[in-house]
């Protein structure tokens, strides 16, 4: 998970975390709030972004560092580009031909990936639906209690892993994840399932060796199940 969220919020917890507050627009050199969202407008070319408490919104055909916060969403517009993607409590959305070179890691959220969209590593959060529509991940997909679909001809290298849940700080509950693999998709990798989960794969479909669930093929766009 983020590997910056311990640091971020013990520094946050202890008043040590002095970065201005309120919201900013990101210029050139990046962008930093405490209780405050961000804004990267359209073709701006900026550095990295962070704030604690608020959402990061990169405009359309814009290109940023990493972009970081904790509490709060994160959403890419359409053919706009970024280093890598951390929430903690927030949803990640990667808009239309939009382009993250490393991970995009959530705690807490969803994470959609839109049509023509490509991120150069792993999809991975703990509790939220993961939805791939034409979409391109060369990292893999890995989650705790998370639905995943992946539609649209979407193509997954790393396959997907879906977690054992543990004690801890988070919660996982009683939720069985269900898996949805679509017409014209493609999952190269194992499909390694830790837990139960409800697996199921167009006839379509191209995956590589699942282990620990039983796939139940469908015809058609969707499973009826």
């Amino acid at each position: 998970m983020p590997r910056n969220y311990s640091l971020a919020l013990l520094l946050t917890l202890a008043g040590c975390y002095n970065m201005p507050g309120g919201d900013v627009t990101a210029d050139a050199n990046g962008a930093k709030s405490v209780n405050g969202s961000i804004h990267v407008p359209a073709g701006t070319h900026s550095k990295n972004v962070g704030t604690v408490n608020g959402s990061i919104h990169v405009d359309e055909n814009a290109t940023v560092g990493s972009a970081d916060t904790v509490n709060g969403a994160i959403a890419l517009g359409a053919h706009a580009s970024a280093d890598e993607l951390t929430t903690v409590n927030g949803s990640i959305t990667l808009g239309e031909g939009g382009h993250v070179a490393r991970d995009i890691t959530t705690v807490n959220g969803s994470m959609k990936v839109g049509n023509g969209a490509e991120v150069g590593g792993a999809v991975a959060n703990v509790n939220g639906r993961i939805a791939l529509t034409g979409a391109r991940v060369a990292g893999g997909l890995r989650t705790v209690s998370g639905d995943i679909e992946v539609l649209g001809g979407s193509h997954v290298e790393g396959g997907i892993l879906v977690k054992r849940g543990g004690g801890g700080l988070f919660s996982f509950g009683d939720h069985k994840p269900r898996i949805v693999i679509g017409p014209g998709s493609v999952v190269l990798g194992d499909l390694h399932f830790e837990r139960e989960v409800d697996l199921y794969v167009s006839d379509q479909a191209t995956t590589g060796p699942i282990s620990g669930a039983s796939a139940v093929r469908f015809t058609g766009p969707s499973p009826s199940g």
